[in-house]
Formats: C-alpha cells, structure tokens, sequence
C-alpha cells in the first residue's frame, strides 16, 4: 500500500485517490471484485477502449453496462495470478502507477490516470505499461462513484499543438550512440526571446513533497515546469535545453520512462547529474525555452 499524496484537508481528492490506486490495485491482484463492486455506478455505465490507439475512430465501446466490465475484469485479474514477476505484484502496480490530475467541478470528477514502464517477469521479458485511463466519478452522499471510463488511451505527449515555428531544429547530420535517451544530441536555436525556469520539483502550492516513486515525482515534476513555462507564453514544445538532477542514478531509467512521454520531436538536449536534494526529493528539473 502507498501513502496518499493528497493532503489531509483534501478530502475529495483523498477518496478519489484511496480508491483507484490503493483499493483497485489490492482488488485486482486479489481477484477480489467485493473490494470494488461499491465503487461504481451501474446505471449509465459505459466503458471505452482506446487499444492503446492515437486514432479516435477506432476506440470502442466495448463496455456497455457495468456486469460486461466485470466479467473483463475478473478474466484479466485471473491471467495476472499466472503471471511471475520479478517483485511483488502490488508493489510492481504501485511502481507504474501515477494519479495526481483530479479535475472536481461540484459532485463530478475527471481522473487521469497514468502507467509508466515495465513489470519485470521471472525468467525473463517484461509487461509494458505505457497508457492512461480517464475516470469519470460523480459524488452519491458522501462517497465517490465511477460512472464510466476510457482506457488503455496511448501516453501523448503533453506539449502537442498546433505545428508552428519553435525556434529550434536539428541539424541534418545530427547523430548520437545506439544508448542514448529521450534527448536531442545537438539543436539549432533561432533568435527569440529566451524563457528560463527555475529547477521545479514534486512540490504542491503548499509546499508539501508530492509522491514517493521517482514515476511519481517525475510526472509531478514536469507538470509543474509546463505551468511555469504556461506563465510567459511557453509549451514544452519550446523547450531546447533541459537539465536533470537526480538523487540516485540508478533509477534513471525509470526517469526517462516518464520523461519521454512529454515531448515531441526534436527532443531538447539534456544534461544530467546525480545530486543530494532536498527533504524526500527524487529529482529536479530546470529548463530553457525560446520564444518565438
């Protein structure tokens, strides 16, 4: 079970939280639907399949009422137990999974989320987990419903917009080794004005440090460097330099199993380093941007 990064006084949030991260995950690796079957609203229920597809005209609907995911549910959760992992199955989910947007507009409520990266199988190969899901709740008394959903919708990219000059290019001879990551080896950047963040951390407005996973952090982390750059003007997409600290390096792949997902291409070029940081600090991220 992971703790809640929700703070005490958010109480919606904190539900919302408890019961699609640590009572879904218990649920499903127990094959246990009793955990859940409160957590739903069966009148109305509509579950849509994205297929891990960025084509919307091939999403289906391929939960129609609230029995029909339950059946899907249960056969999944069955195939999981015959699965071998190379850790502990509630620790693997709770390693790839990250939920922190809660949008709550009165008693209705959008959730997003995100899994990043692989669950290590015994013997070898691994399970992919690279998709989201989108949960929509209403609020029946004083607890939090699902009504419906869309899942296994491909990670995008965040800074994907309307095409338009950034200032930046990668020159055409442009090369890096087979082992490099998510980053550009070298970019060309046009005069503009400059945008630069400072570093920006799994830090909520009040202070407080948000998620215990590098996964976790990582995603907090950059979303608060696009509400920054959001602040004059920028998107990721205008972002040419990126510089990393990282408390432990050995989990800096699970870093760019994150990181990669919040870019298009020309990726910015990066450096990184490994750092003592502060409180329970995973990681840190500074950026520059041009703006055009």
């Amino acid at each position: 079970m992971k703790n809640n990064p929700f703070p005490p006084g958010d109480l919606d949030r904190r539900y919302l939280w408890e019961m699609l991260v640590n009572r879904d995950i218990k649920a499903f690796v127990s094959q246990d639907w009793s955990m859940v079957q409160d957590d739903f609203i069966a009148e109305g229920f509509m579950g849509i399949d994205a297929g891990k597809q960025d084509d919307v005209d091939k999403w289906e609907l391929k939960y129609p009422s609230l029995e029909s995911y339950k059946t899907e549910w249960l056969s999944q959760a069955k195939e999981f137990t015959k699965v071998d992992l190379e850790e502990d199955k509630e620790e693997a989910f709770h390693r790839v999974t990250v939920l922190q947007d809660i949008e709550i507009q009165g008693n209705f409520a959008l959730l997003h989320k995100k899994f990043f990266g692989p669950m290590q199988k015994k013997g070898g190969g691994q399970i992919e987990t690279d998709w989201q899901t989108l949960y929509r709740c209403k609020k029946v008394g004083d607890k939090w419903k699902i009504v419906g959903f869309t899942g296994y919708m491909p990670l995008m990219a965040k800074s994907v917009d309307t095409p338009r000059d950034t200032g930046k290019s990668l020159p055409k001879n442009a090369s890096q080794h087979k082992t490099a990551g998510p980053y550009a080896p070298v970019l060309e950047v046009n005069p503009g004005k400059l945008v630069v963040i400072s570093g920006q951390a799994a830090i909520d407005k009040e202070g407080n440090v948000i998620g215990e996973t590098i996964e976790e952090q990582t995603a907090y982390t950059l979303d608060n460097c696009t509400l920054q750059l959001a602040t004059a003007g920028c998107t990721l997409q205008d972002v040419f330099k990126v510089n990393v600290y990282i408390k432990d390096l050995k989990e800096w792949p699970r870093f760019n199993t994150v990181y990669k997902h919040y870019f298009t291409e020309p990726k910015p070029v990066r450096t990184a380093v490994e750092s003592g940081l502060l409180m329970t600090l995973r990681v840190e991220v500074e950026m520059w941007a041009v703006k055009k």
